[in-house]
């Protein structure tokens, strides 16, 4: 169910565009090993539709309202390819009103030019897959946000959108790493995302909104989880991520140690993680979910 036909947008990705990115989240790392996109810039392509279907669901709120991602889900059947057409399609699942506001869930499916052959998503006997030069929708987002001082939407629909986490069968060695996000680093993602809000940007603007400095974004430190699972559990190939998962519980500051605790099933496809803060949990029930390695798979890699 939707309140309104669902919104659409359609672009053109570039190299640089995807490259600025990835850069940024990577800017503690090593450069990749690839020139492939970050399984999170599907959210990035998605993010302008989710804003401008929020501002029309709260147009006529009788206060001001700012909006809380609570938690994200992305599904990637492939990672977004440099210069390809992408259009965003997105639904509004439901809406629940809490005692803070409304509740909405968002759902986004992004499509793309058509299928690639060289793709083991889209092999013969792949479910799901399409014939190629098949317009396909590539990346499906389930998007979750608690909009702050609405009360004027009615309730609708389900807020329960996404599908289950993937099952993590036993345990392999579990892994620790501590990042310190720097204001810098914050600032990069922010243009690179195009997610240029002032909470992320200016201190005063973060301190209005009770934060005690700016913040980083909350998809910057899932992205950053992304990429280091990516290194460790995939080879380094950012084309193997099908699933991420994570809720968003508590803000990260710069200047403090972050800490991403990783913990791969044994057969290395599932690895649940969750980001820690000296104040305590930021992203809680985190998972990412792996493609077996596949021979070929990986074609146009720099190594």
């Amino acid at each position: 169910m939707t309140t309104a036909p669902a919104p659409a947008a359609t672009r053109t990705v570039t190299a640089e565009e995807i490259a600025a990115y990835r850069g940024a989240v990577r800017a503690a790392l090593p450069a990749a090993r690839d020139q492939l996109a970050s399984p999170v810039h599907a959210f990035v392509l998605a993010h302008s539709v989710a804003e401008r279907t929020v501002a029309a669901l709260t147009a006529d709120e009788p206060g001001p309202v700012s909006v809380v991602h609570l938690g994200q889900d992305i599904r990637c059947r492939r990672l977004v390819r440099p210069g390809e057409q992408v259009t965003v399609r997105l639904d509004v699942l439901g809406a629940r009103r809490e005692p803070r506001g409304t509740r909405v869930a968002l759902r986004s499916r992004l499509t793309g030019d058509g299928a690639d052959p060289t793709d083991p998503a889209n092999s013969t006997g792949s479910a799901g897959s399409t014939a190629p030069g098949a317009a396909e929708p590539f990346a499906e987002l389930v998007t979750s946000a608690l909009l702050v001082g609405a009360t004027a939407l009615e309730p609708f629909g389900e807020i329960s959108g996404a599908a289950a986490a993937p099952a993590h069968a036993g345990a392999a060695e579990p892994a620790t790493v501590v990042h310190e996000p720097t204001v810098e680093w914050i600032r990069r993602y922010a243009l690179a995302s195009g997610d240029e809000n002032p909470i992320h940007l200016d201190a005063d603007a973060a301190r209005a909104a009770g934060f005690g400095s700016v913040i980083a974004h909350g998809m910057s430190v899932l992205a950053l989880a992304v990429e280091e699972i990516t290194d460790r559990y995939a080879d380094g190939d950012a084309a193997r991520i099908r699933g991420i998962g994570g809720r968003f519980s508590a803000p990260v500051t710069p200047g403090e140690p972050l800490r991403f605790d990783l913990q791969p099933d044994a057969a290395r496809r599932v690895v649940r993680f969750s980001c820690r803060t000296p104040a305590g949990p930021a992203v809680k029930s985190g998972w990412v979910e792996l493609a077996e390695h596949e021979a070929g798979a990986g074609a146009g890699h720099d190594d």
